[in-house]
């Protein structure tokens, strides 16, 4: 079966995790530092990010550190895995949808300014499929509204728009290092943040808000520590920090792979008008985390069990999620957001990981063309 995505393994990548194992420090030492100054640099970024054990976890400790409240409001896309939304609810947050572009499947500004309430606290907009969200349009649909632009960036590591990377464009940035994402650390993930106060916050937070200071140890006592917040112990251990700082060696080879496959994707499928080929807007440089072909014929579970028929492990990236089951208390039904429902109700993700083959994209080519009647 020809899986829809997987990790990347090599020898140098078994080399990083054998040498941690062979040292002083599986978790809390120095690989952990390496890795988070390495994201942080990556990211655009002066100093070190928060590496976390996944990217709900990053987004769990991202919105703590806004210290958000009950009552406060979030204002997010459907169309996403719903972690974006369920981890702000766990701080009392209400979660306020809006709708999403035809093209990109990302977050729609005009969509978001509607949404805004006198009690907004972050725009949260996810780079869907790794195309950079309207970063610009967001922040000011959310700065406008005394509110933080978060950019949910699981799947867009490495990715730039208008030349400037992927965790410098927003206020607060999450990535996850899950085996399907743009590197792994088998589990994992980060948070990047322009303001230091906020990322000392994210810090804490991950690490069950346990405080030693300095001056506090130079006067109790070298054992003294404080706890004044709450936290959660969300701490990345070295030998999955020194696998995604030998991953992030290959990133560019990986970025670079996965627009081939793009490229030979969108050609294979440019004659047929039944299909639609993912959007890429002037000045994104999008690190394709997924190819989001979209059936447009209302064929899209016929064709979802072809390809598993013929062993192409294909998925559907999302089910959206003011339709999940927890949203209808809130009054979310179908139909009011008929763009996201309509991408999702089209979309299916074919193959799309490095190491996949000329010959195995246009395979799966081949089967979706012969489905078609192409």
């Amino acid at each position: 079966m020809l899986p829809y995505g997987r990790q990347s393994i090599d020898r140098s990548d078994i080399d990083a995790v054998v040498s941690v194992l062979q040292g002083d420090w599986l978790t809390t030492g120095p690989a952990v530092d390496t890795f988070e100054r390495e994201i942080a640099s990556l990211a655009g970024l002066s100093g070190q990010s928060v590496s976390v054990t996944s990217g709900t976890a990053a987004l769990h400790t991202a919105y703590g550190a806004m210290q958000l409240k009950p009552g406060d409001e979030i204002v997010t896309t459907p169309l996403t895995f719903f972690a974006t939304a369920t981890c702000a609810m766990w701080f009392g947050a209400k979660i306020v949808f809006a709708d999403v572009s035809e093209d990109t499947g990302n977050l729609d500004p005009e969509a978001a300014a509607s949404a805004i309430t006198s009690r907004t606290r972050a725009v949260a907009g996810v780079d869907y499929a790794g195309h950079p969200i309207d970063a610009p349009a967001l922040s000011k649909v959310a700065h406008d509204a005394g509110a933080l632009l978060l950019e949910d960036a699981a799947h867009s590591i490495a990715g730039t728009l208008d030349g400037m990377p992927v965790g410098s464009l927003a206020d607060v940035t999450t990535f996850s290092f899950f085996p399907t994402k743009n590197l792994t650390t088998a589990e994992g993930g980060a948070v990047v943040a322009r303001d230091a106060d906020l990322l000392e916050r994210a810090r804490l937070f991950k690490s069950i808000g346990y405080e030693r200071v300095p001056e506090q140890m130079a006067e109790h006592g070298g054992w003294y520590y404080e706890v004044n917040s709450l936290g959660l112990n969300y701490r990345l251990p070295d030998v999955l920090a020194a696998l995604g700082s030998s991953q992030l060696k290959r990133l560019p080879a990986f970025k670079a792979r996965r627009q081939e496959i793009t490229d030979r994707y969108n050609a294979g499928f440019a004659d047929i008008d039944v299909l639609r080929t993912p959007g890429h807007r002037a000045g994104a440089s999008p690190m394709w985390h997924l190819y989001p072909l979209r059936i447009l014929d209302g064929r899209r579970r016929a064709l979802f069990d072809h390809l598993r028929a013929n062993e192409i492990a294909v998925q559907v990236n999302y089910i959206p999620v003011h339709l999940q089951p927890i949203f209808a208390e809130q009054g979310y039904r179908p139909g009011m957001f008929p763009v996201a429902e309509a991408y999702s109700d089209a979309e299916i993700s074919l193959p799309m990981y490095p190491d996949l083959t000329d010959d195995q994209v246009d395979r799966v080519i081949d089967l979706v063309r012969t489905f078609v009647g192409a």
